[in-house]
């Protein structure tokens, strides 16, 4: 090892975030939103489809689950390949698949079509989603990676809640059919900006002994100061290759379970919300522009409380602020499902606010706490079947939706029960925490 030699983690921490850096998360923002359009979208031209094609809600869920199951077989297929191949051309094929399958959705005649074009499409905002928290964190500061992940994943629920807008203003205009195409060609025009603009992880490059010239590249993009280029060396503890077994090693595999969990509940909540909540209002009374903009609020608290997780995540326990968060968004989820009851515009909209920041935004911060739990050998392969798990929740929740509606429960009923799946969030958060208090005293004691 040479006098010069720093390893790849310590280079990052002691340089100065650089233009470079921002522009990867930015980019990485761009994509997230694009799958936060795509999320939304679907959810508000479910009615005209009803319309259109004389369906009923139950007749949807598997549509709603088709994208889905595409998202969870996209995570548990790319995550690895991506750990193998690398984050960047796992990225962008990723991103031509879902934007070319949009496309082709909404050339579709019939419900069996559109329903097969879907599950593609989520195939490949499965491999995007996962490799761009990883790609962000892998050129984050360790003391500020869970403020830039999350500042990068809120271009989930930004796109989500600007996917709600568009979508309510449009549909009369270019029908369901336009704001599908929309959601194809956007991904397509990202493509050459992510070809050229955006590099390859230099961990994994410097994990897997790729080209010296890449490397070099990227630290003086990274540190154009330093006199003397130094030589990169892997973190300690980080191996080559790597399998899912490496998921379950020793001191990671009750961890593992426990993230799996939290993941599961949590877009348990957030994909019906996303996918039933314009029905859910518009069965109500309220109309599909008012829909769209109460769930638009969602999206916003989402925004904000992602923001302000990140920050204190990077100050305290993660664990615990995650947890608290969870609870709160229980709460609100049983005071919304009182708002729409009561029809209760301000309560409504303070609730939905509520909701947004306490279990979108704990989604996002779930995902920054996933990438900073796994070494970098194993890491897109634990984030992407982290949220892999989590998309057979939102599964869960998309049909379980259409099934609660489908027993004539109340609004308050319904969300209510949904409140449930936060708290055990929570619970399963608290677990983790001891986990690594246990750990902590095993290793002192050895």
């Amino acid at each position: 090892m040479s006098q010069n030699s720093i390893d790849v983690q310590s280079f990052i921490d002691e340089t100065p975030l650089s233009s470079l850096q921002k522009r990867i998360m930015w980019l990485c923002f761009l994509i997230v939103a694009i799958d936060g359009f795509d999320t939304a979208a679907v959810g508000f031209i479910a009615p005209a489809l009803k319309m259109q094609w004389g369906l009923q809600a139950t007749d949807l869920a598997p549509l709603f689950g088709a994208g889905l199951f595409g998202l969870m077989a996209g995570a548990l297929i790319f995550g690895p390949l991506s750990d193998k191949l690398g984050r960047k051309p796992i990225l962008i094929g990723s991103v031509i698949m879902f934007g070319v399958a949009s496309v082709f959705a909404a050339l579709s005649s019939d419900l069996p079509s559109l329903i097969v074009w879907r599950f593609l499409t989520g195939l490949g905002l499965g491999g995007a989603l996962p490799n761009a928290i990883t790609l962000t964190s892998e050129y984050a500061p360790t003391s500020r990676r869970s403020n830039l992940v999350t500042l990068m994943f809120c271009g989930f629920t930004v796109g989500s809640a600007l996917g709600g807008i568009i979508s309510a203003q449009l549909l009369p205009h270019i029908g369901w059919h336009g704001i599908l195409l929309i959601g194809g060609v956007l991904p397509l025009v990202t493509v050459p900006f992510l070809y050229f603009l955006l590099p390859e992880s230099i961990r994994f490059l410097v994990l897997k002994k790729k080209s010296i010239q890449k490397i070099e590249k990227i630290i003086h993009d990274i540190a154009p100061h330093l006199n003397t280029t130094p030589t990169l060396i892997p973190t300690v503890n980080e191996v080559e290759r790597s399998s899912l077994k490496d998921l379950f090693a020793r001191g990671l595999a009750l961890g593992t379970f426990l993230i799996w969990f939290t993941f599961f509940m949590s877009l348990l909540i957030i994909y019906m919300i996303s996918s039933w909540m314009p029905t859910l209002l518009t069965n109500e009374g309220f109309n599909l522009t008012n829909a769209s903009w109460l769930t638009s609020i969602f999206q916003i608290g989402g925004t904000i409380g992602a923001i302000v997780l990140g920050l204190l995540m990077d100050k305290m326990d993660p664990t615990k602020i995650l947890s608290v968060a969870y609870v709160f968004g229980g709460v609100f989820l049983i005071c919304l499902g009182f708002g729409i009851e009561q029809a209760n515009t301000i309560l409504l909209m303070f609730a939905m606010f509520g909701v947004g920041a306490g279990i979108s935004g704990s989604q996002v911060g779930a995902n920054a706490f996933a990438s900073g739990f796994y070494p970098t050998h194993c890491r897109a392969t634990g984030v992407s079947w982290a949220n892999a798990v989590g998309r057979s929740g939102s599964i869960v929740g998309s049909v379980m939706g259409g099934w609660l509606m489908s027993l004539n429960l109340s609004s308050f009923e319904i969300l209510s029960i949904l409140a449930l799946p936060a708290f055990c969030a929570a619970v399963s958060l608290l677990l983790i925490k001891h986990l690594k208090k246990t750990q902590a005293r095993v290793v002192l004691l050895n």
